[in-house]
């Protein structure tokens, strides 16, 4: 994580500068780019949305996107995966998939990076659950653990190979374990 040292920006501000690689977000007045994903993170996030979009996508139940930027609430994120029920995802004119989400996901999920603070990924899943979230992963492949969060619950932490990993309700269909998801790193 970069935090790019500067004074205090606002939202519209940042908004307007060119997007970075890997992206950057706006907390707390600050600019923060994200760590760029290593193989890891990038085997997970690829297999996750690509599992999740398999069961709702074709019933236009939900969809999953990657690095999406949404912005709501005062911040600018860019979780790893954001998964937006069919009916909330923002829409342009012709009916396509707009350009700009001013809205939290309806499901974030974060992937741990090595060089990443937890503190820093779970804030803005809090953040998310703040808002329209219904529930937030935040993901840790060093550890091989999934810690679940569900807006007003206490939160779960699942590192047992057979424990299956709590969706949202529209999800439902979605039967993963903790050595499902880990074992994609042995593919």
């Amino acid at each position: 994580m970069v935090r790019t040292p500067s004074k205090n920006i606002t939202l519209a501000e940042f908004l307007m500068l060119p997007e970075t690689k890997p992206a950057s977000e706006y907390i707390d007045g600050q600019i923060i780019q994200k760590p760029m994903p290593q193989g890891k993170h990038s085997t997970i996030r690829g297999e996750m949305i690509s599992t999740i979009s398999s069961i709702v996508k074709p019933k236009r139940i939900a969809r999953a996107f990657p690095e999406l930027r949404c912005t709501f609430g005062g911040r600018s994120i860019v979780p790893d995966i954001s998964v937006f029920t069919w009916q909330r995802i923002p829409r342009d004119q012709n009916g396509e998939v707009a350009n700009v989400f001013q809205a939290a996901p309806d499901w974030t999920i974060e992937i741990l990076s090595p060089d990443q603070r937890q503190t820093k990924v779970t804030k803005n899943i809090l953040h998310c659950l703040n808002y329209e979230t219904q529930m937030g992963w935040l993901i840790d492949p060093e550890e091989q653990t999934v810690f679940v969060y569900i807006r007003n619950q206490q939160p779960v932490m699942l590192d047992e190979q057979e424990a299956l990993l709590a969706v949202p309700d529209f999800a439902s269909e979605l039967r993963l374990t903790v050595g499902d998801l880990f074992g994609w790193l042995l593919e």
